[in-house]
């Protein structure tokens, strides 16, 4: 397993775990207000990176310790000769511990939140609330929110624009639309979760002096919800000595329905190739197989199975490694035989598309069966298939984020679960999490989660932990679609990734 040690950099904090961290840093010795002081520093460089001397800066501060780093800001933006007005949120003998102490150091004026005008400034700070808000903001706050979003003025928000909850990325009322957002320390879940992202503009993460060999020592904060990136899986990655033979590369089934969907089965078929698969081969009915015979890549291999009975026993016959199921399979009844026997099947598996449909169909009856197979298993839903699987199945809340949803799933079926949508959540039966952040509109075409699921089998193929495999796989498509922009089909995705492994082995 991944541990916290290894991946701490990528390691997203929830609000609960960075409270934890900064009571651990002061603890050992560093007093909060210095952390404040180098917290408020980095919000005054963001402004001052964007405006001269001379100019206007708005400072919205509110009652809690974001509060306290506007103040910081204040003072510094002041000092650098810009002309500062700051609006306050309550009363100022009401600020506490170290928000106090950072108030002591502004002399200017101080104004009511109703009277500011953010029209009437350059630039705003949003330093009204941070992301342990568990309530919507109402009132004359939620009246000036709308004022600086009407104002159309830059804003530089603290920790995360206001209104956003830091572990979910959602919110119940009005938030300000930040330009860019000033972190500290690690993201959290809300930075990269929608509608949190867009919300945030440009993240920009600072080090205030909270040391993560203190964070994560044993005993205090475990990290089990991190960014996807190279780093989370790259120590996984499969390694292909010299003198290896397509075998020992692992072999790919990708099952495929009749005569209406041969591409989706072949997209998925290519991407395991691409991703370094030694063989891929589609088991289709046999009304079908002409058709997959007669179209590239000759690379692909294919075999007919015409039920149920001889596509179980052509998994357990030969020598498969990991197996597609799902892009254009089919809803009839024989479609959901085959996905029975891949529930049986004893070998690496993802669930894909009109599979899940049928998992989703046979709630209770499949939910059992994935908990009892024996192969790693990944499932692969968007929104409305994972609705559809687990939303009334028993023992699951669907209240929540994005990431609890996914978690409870993973728990629920023993598999790998991987939430497709611009932002991405791969969880894993244990509690890890990771979001993902690569992507790009252009990936929401017809085509591109048969890739996808590809990309998962031909790692699994090659023996990568499903985790990390789902996680590699999620984030080499984003980055594909990225590369690719707008006017990509699904076709051009597999051939984008020979680019990107040779820029992994850069």
């Amino acid at each position: 397993m991944t541990t916290a040690a290894d991946v701490s950099p990528l390691a997203l904090l929830s609000v609960a775990e960075m409270a934890a961290a900064d009571a651990a840093t002061i603890a050992a010795g560093t007093p909060g207000i210095a952390l404040m002081e180098k917290a408020g520093r980095a919000v005054a460089d963001a402004v001052t990176r964007r405006v001269r001397p001379g100019q206007s800066v708005l400072v919205l501060c509110g009652p809690g310790n974001n509060g306290g780093d506007g103040f910081v800001a204040a003072r510094l933006l002041a000092e650098r000769g810009c002309r500062v007005t700051l609006a306050l949120a309550g009363e100022r003998s009401a600020l506490r511990g170290d928000a106090a102490e950072a108030a002591k150091g502004w002399t200017g004026a101080i104004e009511a939140p109703d009277r500011a005008d953010p029209a009437r400034h350059d630039i705003v700070i949003d330093a009204l609330f941070g992301a342990g808000l568990s309530r919507a903001i109402s009132g004359e706050l939620a009246a000036l929110v709308e004022r600086v979003n009407a104002s159309g003025r830059a804003v530089i928000a603290v920790d995360v624009p206001s209104g956003v909850r830091g572990d979910t990325g959602l919110s119940d009322g009005p938030v300000i639309r930040a330009a860019e957002t000033v972190t500290f320390f690690r993201l959290k879940p809300g930075h990269l979760l929608q509608p949190g992202r867009a919300l945030c503009g440009v993240v920009t993460l600072v080090d205030i002096g909270i040391r993560s060999e203190i964070v994560f020592a044993p005993g205090r904060v475990v990290p089990s919800a991190f960014r996807n990136a190279p780093g989370l899986w790259r120590a996984h990655w499969p390694d292909h000595a010299t003198g290896i033979h397509k075998y020992a590369r692992g072999a790919v089934a990708v099952a495929a329905g009749g005569l209406s969907g041969v591409g989706a089965p072949r997209l998925g078929a290519r991407a395991a190739l691409r991703i370094g698969a030694g063989l891929a081969t589609i088991v289709c009915r046999p009304e079908a197989l002409a058709v997959h015979a007669g179209r590239g890549p000759d690379a692909l291999m294919q075999l007919a199975a015409a039920d149920a009975s001889v596509f179980e026993a052509t998994l357990s016959g030969r020598r498969f490694d990991a197996l597609l199921i799902g892009p254009a399979l089919g809803l009839d009844v024989e479609a959901r035989s085959w996905v029975a026997a891949a529930l049986r099947w004893d070998r690496p598996c993802v669930f894909d598309a009109d599979a899940l449909t049928h998992i989703g169909a046979h709630r209770a009856a499949s939910i059992g069966l994935l908990r009892r197979r024996a192969g790693p298993t990944v499932l692969t839903p968007h929104e409305g298939e994972f609705k559809r699987m687990f939303d009334e199945a028993t023992g699951f809340e669907p209240g929540g984020g994005k990431l609890e949803r996914a978690r409870q799933a993973a728990r629920l079926t023993g598999a790998i679960v991987l939430l497709k949508g611009p932002d991405t959540v791969i969880a894993a039966p244990d509690g890890r999490i990771a979001i993902n952040d690569t992507g790009s509109p252009a990936l929401a075409t017809a085509g591109s989660g048969d890739v996808l699921g590809g990309i998962v089998a031909g790692l699994l193929a090659q023996k990568m932990p499903a985790f990390e495999a789902a996680c590699a796989a999620a984030w080499l498509h984003g980055r594909a679609g990225e590369r690719l922009g707008l006017g990509l089909i699904a076709d051009d995705l597999p051939e984008m990734l020979p680019q990107l492994l040779a820029d992994l082995d850069a």
